[in-house]
């Protein structure tokens, strides 16, 4: 299995790392989404009806769902907790990814299933 740091490894081959302060606002709930994010460095807040639901540190990625659902909503508003640089990967790179290096695709799974499973039991 990838560990968190090489799924973003992975990424920064991708594109070029996007940045944002504390307090911006990466995403919305309920906009379209056509690309998922990798932390490089900082914290990142997933917020939905208001609330923070969760915080994601370096290592993690976000906004996956968007990419395997068609015409994929945002689940929830993603905002930098602290000043972040995030990697970038659109479905195209997705798909180029997980075609040179299968278990990037298991770790997407990996964090999918961790963010369900903290979700349906949030004390493990």
């Amino acid at each position: 299995m990838l560990q968190p740091a090489r799924t973003v490894e992975i990424f920064q081959k991708q594109t070029e790392p996007q940045h944002y302060k504390a307090g911006d606002v990466i995403f919305r709930e309920g906009e379209p989404g056509e690309i998922m994010f990798g932390i490089i460095e900082g914290a990142v807040d997933l917020v939905v009806e208001k609330q923070v639901v969760e915080t994601i540190n370096a290592g993690d990625v976000f906004g996956e769902g968007s990419l395997v659902r068609v015409q994929g909503t945002r689940a929830s508003t993603a905002v930098a907790q602290t000043d972040c640089t995030l990697a970038v990967m659109d479905l195209k790179k997705f798909l180029f990814a997980v075609q040179e290096t299968p278990m990037f695709a298991l770790e997407i799974m990996y964090s999918l299933s961790e963010r369900l499973r903290h979700f349906k039991h949030p004390n493990t």
